[in-house]
């Protein structure tokens, strides 16, 4: 139970939202949920994580290699296809235990007859160059089909096309199709082997890609694909290596080749999977979020983290944003946290290029990408979006003035020493990491000597439709968190590793540093709660118009009119897109009293539009901390549910924005396991503070923390912890204020 997402009947209005509910994918690429009729129309994507290309027709995004399992069916001369064909039965589903996506459809043809179609397909978690389908025709009466099943080489893109074939060999054997791809920017080589086996009892004749099938009611057509992608970035001879490597997975079988790809994902699933008791279809949409991630995670590299829309596309130029430190991070850290630290070690490794953004803009240390790709530099544009009455570019500050990536970087390096209790990051660049970001948030700052304070000035928050703000809440306490982890972090170096130390002091010279950083930890501003307990997002925030949500709408023009920049409707008012405030009560909760919280959920709550999928969730968070569980609960499950049902926008003024939403999986994720499952970490230890829904009777969630392993089963008055690691003694957790140190592998206490 609870492991299906299925869809009955064939809607042509969805195809946009299917292709990315029904996405596969291994971490390498990702295939978009799409049926093997559909062409680029249709919004056919195999997105390759690691190659991106920009061919100075907009900007880099990632590139989509052509199609390995485009069909086309024809019978006396028409084809048959749902598009637009009389389709007496459609399904099409999706088995997120073990990665496998199928479709099954009948077909009427003029005659009369019933052709049906089914296939299987699967992107190997394995061995993650593969993926492959197998593909079956049946009929219930004697039929002709001609079969045409090849490479669909004309690939959607939406600033492409983004390579060129240089290298293309065809034969009739295993080895069927077999080509080379050249991007167009930075040259990288990508290769395609597709392999098509036929195995049948009926009558066909193939000449090249064309199969022309004589089916009996007694027979089926069965036709098995396998294609093999192989990088440049990762062998010498991608050529060679794909045709080798597409012969051995064909010899294997489809049977096999699938049987390696369950055990893996059947062994990340006893880690990561959350069983509820009670609630099926919250059941369903919690393990659907934790697919999402699954699917888009590097497993395989440090080169990579996880895009904001995952490899379900090349929107949002197939970036990794904040979103990674912030909304993803911690279920990796808390489930696979060797996982977890490819997506820190990505930043780490390209403190170079935040170094060089700084110096972009005039200032010291280190300035994150908003938006940052495979080469660590910055791909966002500061001409973002199109005005959508003019069809001029309008200028953004995402790339400028969102200064708060920096400290949110920290914050992932931070959470990642604090719960896996590994601190030997700091001497593989960490460190250095940590340093930079402070510096350059001591470069950016502005000294108020009328205040003794350190203020930022001129940024935007989390809340992007205010930009160019003094004293964002999110920016300044995120940066004060950033500022105390470098006095840490020296503490901790001189103490544990002082010869290390002083190398990195000299390296950077921050010997001058060190007590500027110091200074500004003491002394940055941080707003603090009014009389009222609710702290302003910005200065000047509360004298902005305040309105409804309704209100602001009922204003707008056109339906699609983007709402922020510097002259959108919500500019000058208290409308949020996205929570900022509370998201940075929920990021650092010891920092506030319950009180505090409640009082800044009430007062945002209503004046949030939610225009990002980043928002939800936190609100959801912070509710379950502040005992609010039917809003805790129905937020958690519109973020669980975005990719379900569709519920986001599709269009950020003209620009196209749809695909799967990883913060929001992240975050479904957060609230599941942080919220009502009550799992916290911090100094002290390990603690609970559980509070399940109404309607869930129970909830097991797996955590690792600091070298021990468990399980842990919550009822509505029990907690049952069962530790499954190697390391077993000595762990110490507490709930209901009482601490409990573990002598057995299993203890259950009543909380």
């Amino acid at each position: 139970m609870g492991w299906l997402v299925s869809e009955e009947n064939f809607d042509k209005s969805k195809i946009e939202l299917f292709g990315s509910k029904f996405c596969i994918g291994n971490g390498n690429f990702g295939y978009r949920g799409t049926l093997e009729e559909y062409g680029k129309e249709q919004l056919c994507a195999l997105t390759l994580s690691e190659i991106y290309d920009d061919n100075g027709c907009g900007w880099r995004e990632p590139v989509n290699m052509p199609n390995p399992f485009h069909i086309n069916l024809s019978v006396g001369g028409g084809n048959i296809s749902v598009l637009g064909s009389n389709v007496a039965k459609h399904e099409q589903s999706l088995d997120i235990k073990h990665g496998i996506h199928s479709r099954n459809t009948t077909f009427v043809t003029g005659s009369g007859s019933r052709v049906s179609v089914s296939s299987e397909r699967f992107a190997s978690m394995a061995a993650p160059e593969l993926i492959a389908e197998k593909y079956m025709l049946s009929a219930d009466s004697d039929i002709d089909i001609v079969m045409n099943a090849g490479p669909d080489m004309d690939v959607w893109d939406i600033n492409g096309p983004h390579f060129n074939v240089i290298r293309s060999e065809s034969s009739g054997g295993n080895t069927d199709n077999h080509f080379l791809i050249e991007t167009i920017e930075k040259k990288y080589q990508v290769s395609m082997c597709v392999s098509y086996l036929v195995q049948t009892g009926c009558d066909y004749k193939q000449d090249g890609n064309q199969y022309t099938i004589h089916l009996t009611k007694d027979d089926s057509f069965l036709l098995t694909t396998y294609a093999v992608i192989t990088k440049g970035i990762h062998c010498a001879d991608p050529f060679a290596e794909s045709r080798a490597k597409c012969e051995c997975f064909a010899g294997k079988g489809f049977d096999q080749v699938l049987k390696e790809h369950e055990a893996v994902i059947e062994k990340r699933w006893r880690s990561y999977d959350i069983e509820i008791e009670g609630d099926p279809y919250a059941q369903l949409a919690v393990r659907y979020s934790i697919y999402l991630l699954l699917i888009a995670a590097p497993f395989h590299t440090e080169g990579i983290a996880i895009p904001a829309r995952g490899l379900s596309g090349q929107v949002y130029k197939g970036a990794m944003f904040w979103d990674t430190e912030i909304y993803m991070l911690q279920m990796f850290l808390f489930e696979e946290p060797e996982i977890a630290k490819n997506l820190v070690m990505y930043r780490v490794k390209h403190l170079k290029e935040a170094l060089e953004k700084a110096a972009e803009f005039g200032y010291e240390g280190a300035f994150y990408p908003w938006e940052s790709q495979e080469t660590g530099k910055d791909g966002c544009t500061l001409y973002n979006l199109t005005d959508i009455f003019t069809g001029r570019k309008m200028r953004t500050y995402f790339r400028d003035k969102q200064i708060h990536i920096s400290p949110d970087v920290v914050f992932g390096l931070y959470k990642y020493m604090e719960i896996t209790g590994d601190y030997s990051i700091l001497l593989q660049g960490g460190t250095e990491v940590i340093l930079e970001c402070a510096r350059f948030l001591y470069s950016y700052s502005y000294f108020k000597k009328s205040r003794n304070r350190y203020e930022l000035l001129d940024v935007t928050g989390a809340d992007e439709y205010h930009e160019r703000v003094n004293n964002n809440a999110y920016t300044n306490y995120m940066a004060k968190m950033a500022l105390k982890c470098a006095v840490d972090t020296r503490a901790y170096m001189e103490k544990n590793h002082k010869a290390e130390w002083d190398s990195i002091v000299k390296k950077l010279k921050f010997e001058d540093d060190l007590a500027h950083i110091d200074e500004m930890h003491r002394l940055i501003y941080t707003p603090a709660p009014g009389k009222d307990g609710v702290i302003e997002q910005f200065d000047g925030y509360f004298k902005e118009e305040d309105l409804s949500v309704r209100e602001l709408y009922s204003r707008r023009i056109k339906e699609n009119e983007y709402l922020g920049s510097l002259c959108g409707l919500a500019v000058n008012t208290q409308i949020l897109k996205q929570a900022d405030v509370v998201l940075m009560m929920s990021l650092r909760p010891d920092q506030f009293t319950k009180e505090e919280k409640r009082a800044n959920w009430d007062y945002y709550e209503k004046r949030t539009e939610h225009g990002s999928s980043l928002s939800t969730c936190i609100y959801a968070l912070l509710a379950a901390e502040i005992d609010e569980k039917t809003y805790a609960y129905d937020y958690m499950m519109k973020a669980a549910t975005i990719d379900l049902v569709g519920n986001y926008k599709l269009y950020l003024g003209d620009l196209y924005i749809g695909g799967t939403h990883p913060a929001a999986n992240g975050g479904t994720w957060m609230v599941t396991v942080l919220g009502f499952g009550g799992l916290r970490v911090n100094a002290d230890g390990v603690s609970f503070v559980p509070d399940l829904p109404d309607s869930w009777n129970s909830m097991s969630y797996h955590f690792a923390c600091r070298g021990y392993e468990a399980d842990c089963k919550l009822t509505k008055t029990t907690m049952t912890l069962h530790l499954t690691g190697q390391k077993k003694s000595g762990f110490l957790f507490n709930i209901g204020g009482k601490t409990y140190e573990m002598t057995d592998d299993s203890i259950t206490v009543n909380y």
